[in-house]
Parts: structure tokens; sequence; C-alpha cells
């Protein structure tokens, strides 16, 4: 089966090839496809939906689009659907970072969960895949892999995800949990 990725960031990119081997799948590059399509949505899943769609009807091939974010209790889902745009557009990953960590400091919960929408969509039909992942916001940024929160983003044995090697965050992150039940409902 043929698909393509709708997304521009090379780290997610990397996750999907490693975890979505059995699949040929492109990325928008690959396709030649220069878009960035607009997150406006006010949820993960509307937003997969939104890029899965808009990315079909420019191609006409099979897509698959992510949203995801990470939603910390303690600030009330926040930052959620703006994970990656809530300082704006020019903030770094360390900046986001370092302003969430300073943030969950003032609070005894630092509990957060990681959660990615998937998306297919073939022009026909949509199907939907959800990952969750349990865990906490770290006191300091932590690890050299990983993009985004990953340095932040503790599991429950101590390890951020940026501390982990990719086939070991390939194994519990939310994305992948995702991908493994998107890819149960394919076949």
């Amino acid at each position: 089966m043929d698909m393509i990725i709708a997304t521009n960031n090379n780290g997610k990119l990397k996750e999907f090839k490693k975890i979505f081997n059995e699949y040929e799948i492109s990325s928008l590059k690959e396709k030649k496809i220069d878009v960035e399509v607009l997150e406006d949505q006010d949820t993960f899943l509307g937003n997969a939906r939104k890029k899965a769609k808009e990315i079909y009807e420019i191609s006409h091939e099979a897509t698959i689009a992510d949203d995801s974010g990470l939603c910390i209790h303690s600030l009330n889902g926040f930052p959620g659907v703006m994970t990656h745009r809530f300082l704006g557009e020019e903030a770094t990953d360390r900046m986001r970072n370092e302003y969430l960590v300073q943030e969950v400091n003032k609070y005894e919960d630092r509990s957060a969960q990681v959660i990615c929408s998937l998306v297919y969509y073939d022009g026909d039909k949509f199907i939907e895949a959800e990952g969750v992942l349990d865990g906490f916001i770290s006191t300091e940024c932590r690890g050299t892999n990983g993009f985004g929160f990953d340095e932040i983003f503790e599991l429950p044995n101590g390890l951020t995800l940026a501390e982990l090697s990719p086939e070991e965050k390939n194994e519990v992150s939310a994305r992948s949990l995702a991908i493994k039940n998107l890819k149960e409902k394919l076949d």
C-alpha cells in the first residue's frame, strides 16, 4: 500500500518510516508538495482530519496525517493543540520546554499526557486512531535524542523520551501506539 505522510517535520517523518516500515510511504517533500496546512481546529483529531483531507485533495493519494501534543494536568491540559505554537512560530523547542518546566515547577502535580491522533484518508473514508502516553513533566530538560517536548516528558521509569534510543522511543511513544492502532484498523 502506498501512502503519503502529511508532515514537513523530519523527526515525525523518521518515526513514521521506522514504525510503518512495511508500507511504501512518501513524505510531502518526496511528492513535491510544498504546503503547510493551517492547524486551526480545537482538537488533535480535528487537525489531523483537516490535514489528511487537504493533502489528499492535492495529491489524490491515500494520506495519513497526525496531530499530537502535550497536555499538562496542572495547566488544565495546556498547551494541548497549541504545543508547537503557544510561544509563537519563532520559538525553539528549548524555549517552549524551559517555559513549560518553569510553569509546572509552581505545582505539585507534574502529570501529563502525550496524545497523538492519526487519520488515514483515501478520498472515500476516514480511518482514525489515537495513542496516549502517560507520564510527567521533568524538573529540567534532559536528553539529546528526539525532538519537540521529548526532553521534558518523563516516563514512569524516570527517563525522558529524549533519554531513550530511537528504537526504545518507537516502542512506547504515543505516535507508535496510534500507528499500531491504525495498522490494525487498516488490516
